[in-house]
């Protein structure tokens, strides 16, 4: 029996290397083994910021597919949590009665949609505002060398 709070749980805290994909869909879930590559790219980003500076183009460009995975998963988390008992069941309980008790919602599904919703709309403003600010200032550099 899949529970929804630990897949929400999951989905939060370890969403960005799969973790949640492969609670309910085992390991071949393809797409539980293609999360970690986005989220290193972006930690490499990250590493190249502190390297080089924030005129990297590079990472510009690999920051925000952190961002943008751990947004996504935190979106996973707030709709595992969201999802009504009787479709949770039917979905990852197929065989459980449509009322079984890991479906339910409990104070920890609440914590954690309430969790991946600010720190998800936290991070994927962070990840736009990083990416838009780079990408305008390196169009305005363009400007003012092509101006000179």
């Amino acid at each position: 029996m899949k529970s929804k709070t630990l897949a929400a749980w999951l989905a939060f805290l370890g969403g960005p290397l799969g973790l949640h994909r492969f609670y309910l869909r085992g390991f071949g879930d393809t797409i539980g083994w293609l999360l970690p590559i986005p989220t290193a790219a972006g930690l490499y980003g990250i590493e190249r910021v502190q390297q080089y500076g924030q005129d990297d183009v590079l990472s510009w460009l690999l920051v925000p597919l952190l961002g943008f995975t751990i947004a996504a998963c935190c979106l996973n988390a707030i709709v595992y949590g969201l999802m009504p008992r009787e479709k949770w069941n039917a979905r990852f309980n197929p065989g459980a009665p449509q009322e079984a008790e890991p479906g339910a919602t409990h104070w920890g599904t609440v914590f954690a949609v309430a969790l991946s919703l600010a720190v998800g709309a936290g991070v994927l403003m962070a990840s736009i505002a990083f990416s838009f600010q780079r990408y305008f200032e390196a169009q305005v550099e363009e400007g003012r060398r092509i101006s000179e």
